[in-house]
């Protein structure tokens, strides 16, 4: 990892996160009901565990909604805010309330729609199936692409850069 990237992931408080796309393959699953399913790795999951275990929060920003979504980001202990048009505004109002500087959050996209808020934030990553313009303005890409762990990968690179992992790691298995 080159020098101005850990520092950037140094000062890291908060990794914030598209959905569908980054936690999810992008897929989207309709059964013959009707009723849509969403696909979530169990190794990203972990990841953003370990990150909260060590007092880094951990936010979903989705500009859909989603009751699967919603148990998800609950079993984890994530913040999540749907139906979001506008991710750099909500950005801004949660980190407002959370009294933390953009500069001091990690954000991953995949999309378009994730551009605004990745221009705001101190750290910008994306999945390695992300759109090439997204791909291009990151300081990141993962070798790992959505839903399947490329949320792990960025919350060990987080970890890493912080000389936090085997803290996280420690942390993890003694609390089983």
């Amino acid at each position: 990892m080159e020098e101005s990237l850990r520092c950037k992931l140094r000062a890291v408080q908060v990794f914030a996160m598209d959905v569908d796309g980054v936690l999810t393959d992008g897929g989207l699953y309709f059964g013959s009901d009707g009723s849509e399913l969403k696909r979530f790795h169990v190794h990203d999951g972990l990841g953003l565990v370990m990150l909260q275990q060590v007092g880094i929060r951990a936010l979903w920003l989705s500009g859909r909604q989603h009751e699967g979504v919603r148990a998800r980001a609950s079993e984890l202990g994530v913040y999540l805010v749907q139906g979001v048009h506008d991710k750099s505004g909500v950005l801004r109002d949660v980190l407002q309330g959370w009294g933390i500087d953009s500069g001091q959050v990690a954000y991953m996209g995949d999309d378009w729609n994730d551009y605004e808020v990745m221009r705001v934030v101190g750290v910008r990553l994306a999945p390695c199936d992300a759109t090439e313009r997204i791909k291009r303005f990151a300081d990141y890409v993962t070798t790992r692409p959505g839903g399947h762990g490329a949320v792990r990968e960025a919350c060990e690179l987080i970890l890493e850069a912080q000389g936090r992992l085997e803290e996280a790691f420690g942390g993890y298995i003694s609390g089983q």
